[in-house]
């Protein structure tokens, strides 16, 4: 028997599309994927190098369940020095990936009933972390035209009795897109007339952004600074994917809840990887630079290509690495065999099974008349995609 909460909660639609474009790549079929959230770069040779060492010097053992002392010191200087936000080592918590950070939070916050404003589109695991912690999701839907960023005016307007919390992704994972200060300086008055709602603040892709500086939420609002829990880690702009190591800063009420929950769960992270961490936050950035002037290259290149193919539109994403293009007028068309391409997901198969691109539909976002390309990936491949999906959207039969 399985439990009434699991089967309440759907898969990753990013692993399921991945997982197919795995099963044709073994059957021997062409297929450039698009579709994972992951750089393809590998983790810089001295972060590499500090994991050796850990591993020579004898750092085998298990850490403090919230994770090393010298490492949160390290965050706290980073968070003072960058982002201009004071917290002690007692508001830091490591954990075993951001996305745990995000999930253990939840659980560690919401009631069952609890109310949790996302805006939409959103990374696919957001409301199912919701539901799971038992609570509600209160997706809200944003406009193409204001860069899929949710106004103040729709977070009044999505408010109840029974709101607990509001997430916030930025840079934003599946649009790219950025809050500015103004913008978050809106959100946050809202949320000052209604004091019991927390903000989880996911700004797991903040070193990828393109032209302005990254701006946290607490940075605009540092009389929210009690109610506002951030979100990071290393995976994204470290190149750190495997490593698993992300981290939660806030009130320190709540990160010792979370502790809590992480200790009957699994305790705290690699010793291994949180002496890389170290290495990541103390070590110059020349790695971090080149890979984002390589992304800012490729977002370049894919979001003119993505315009100038027919019934396709795409704005310009100021951070993460992906784009998310505009594909409604292929929905309820044709395909060559006489299949009707219902929503975003009968789209992303097709080009998938008969182009042997890879997407991930818009539909696992909550926003269908999209699709997420990753430009995680070579020039090379990111032409070759271009062009398949351009072919593949032309043999379409649009009403």
């Amino acid at each position: 028997m399985i439990a009434k909460r699991v089967q309440a909660i759907a898969p990753s639609e990013t692993m399921k599309i991945s997982s197919r474009a795995k099963e044709l790549q073994r059957e021997g079929k062409s297929v450039i994927s698009l579709s994972q959230g992951e750089p393809d770069f590998k983790t810089p040779l001295h972060i590499c190098d500090a994991a050796v060492q850990a591993i020579r010097d004898g750092h085998h053992g298990y850490t403090m369940n919230t994770g090393n002392p010298e490492l949160r010191e390290i965050i706290c200087d980073k968070l003072k020095e960058e982002n201009g936000l004071e917290y002690t080592p007692d508001q830091i918590i490591l954990s075993n990936g951001a996305k745990q950070s995000i999930g253990f939070s939840l659980l560690a916050t919401i009631d069952p009933g609890d109310e949790v404003i996302i805006p939409a589109p959103y990374w696919v695991s957001y409301p199912e972390m919701v539901k799971l912690a038992e609570g509600k999701p209160v997706i809200v839907s944003t406009a193409f035209d204001n860069g899929f960023k949710m106004t103040a005016d729709q977070l009044r307007d999505a408010i109840t009795p029974r709101t607990r919390m509001l997430i916030l992704c930025s840079p934003s994972n599946p649009t790219g897109s950025c809050y500015t200060l103004e913008e978050l300086k809106a959100l946050a008055e809202v949320l000052l007339e209604h004091p019991g709602i927390l903000v989880l603040s996911d700004e797991i892709y903040e070193y990828i952004v393109f032209e302005d500086k990254h701006v946290s939420i607490a940075q605009a609002a540092p009389v929210l600074m009690d109610r506002i829990l951030v979100i990071n880690g290393f995976s994204k702009g470290f190149a750190m994917t495997g490593w698993r190591l992300g981290y939660l800063a806030g009130p320190a009420s709540i990160v010792k809840a979370v502790a809590k929950i992480q200790s009957q769960e699994t305790s705290g992270p690699s010793s291994i990887s949180q002496k890389a961490g170290e290495a990541a936050y103390l070590s110059p950035r020349d790695a971090v630079t080149e890979m984002v002037a390589a992304f800012r290259k490729r977002r370049d290149y894919l979001v003119d290509a993505l315009n100038r193919i027919d019934g396709v539109k795409c704005f310009n994403p100021g951070g993460a690495f992906y784009a998310f293009p505009d594909i409604s007028t292929y929905l309820n068309s044709e395909t060559p065999s006489g299949d009707r391409i219902r929503n975003s997901t009968d789209l992303c198969l097709f080009l998938l099974e008969e182009r042997g691109l890879a997407a991930v539909p818009g539909d696992a976002f909550g926003e269908p008349a999209g699709i997420r390309l990753s430009y995680a990936a070579s020039m090379e491949h990111l032409k070759e995609a271009v062009k398949r999906l351009s072919e593949g959207l032309a043999a379409l039969k649009k009403e």
